[in-house]
């Protein structure tokens, strides 16, 4: 992404929100919209400055983060959200996930961070704390539909197939490549492959799409 990326920040810590907002406009590549406090106001602010990536808190005052995350996504589904919490409760953050979250930031985070899960997500990536990440792909397929029918990874090739299969293992690019005796440009481009052809926007979504068809960790050690 070349053009300025444009974040909208959602919460109702007031002091808070503009620390944040004042450090992350000082990065030259963000675009930081007024800060909105609400529910309302968020989707006022979406419809109206068409932000790339949202920061949503889970917890606004009397609303639910996750209902305001739901009317986000149905009417801007192109928009990437990120929600950033004082909140550590893993089911919480499972059913953000679910219901299209592509990251989740404790607020104890450097700002730094903040600036670069922004970055990455809008770049179609995402960010799940890595000590929860494996424990969230387990549970996520919790409430997948039973039932028949063609399953989505029947459009891949073998080898996306394998790249898809090492992606839900919990390997990086490097790794991936490592395993299956490619490249990390040739496991990039698989990588880009899969996801289009799964409508996925992110390894985080195609990982969560693979093991809600079935897909499940292999039993393969990860590499040293």
């Amino acid at each position: 992404m070349h053009q300025p990326i444009r974040v909208l920040i959602v919460d109702d810590h007031a002091l808070f929100a503009e620390a944040l907002a004042a450090r992350l406009a000082r990065e030259p590549d963000l675009v930081v919209l007024p800060v909105a406090a609400d529910g309302r106001r968020a989707l006022a602010l979406a419809a109206t400055e068409r932000p790339h990536v949202v920061v949503l808190d889970v917890a606004l005052g009397a609303e639910n983060g996750l209902d305001v995350l739901d009317r986000l996504r149905e009417r801007h589904p192109d928009v990437r959200v990120v929600m950033l919490t004082a909140m550590s409760d893993l089911d919480t953050m499972v059913r953000a996930v679910r219901r299209g979250a592509v990251g989740w930031l404790s607020k104890t985070e450097s700002a730094d961070r903040v600036a670069r899960v922004v970055r990455g997500s809008a770049r179609q990536g995402g960010w799940i704390p890595p000590e929860v990440l494996g424990e969230v792909l387990r549970r996520l397929p919790a409430d997948a539909p039973a039932g028949g029918g063609p399953s989505p990874l029947d459009q891949l090739t073998a080898r996306e197939r394998e790249v898809l299969q090492c992606m839900v293992d919990g390997l990086n690019r490097n790794e991936i490549a490592g395993r299956l005796g490619l490249s990390a440009n040739t496991v990039r481009t698989h990588t880009q492959n899969l996801l289009a052809k799964l409508d996925t926007h992110s390894a985080l979504e195609a990982i969560t799409l693979a093991m809600r068809a079935g897909m499940r960790p292999s039993s393969r050690d990860r590499p040293s």
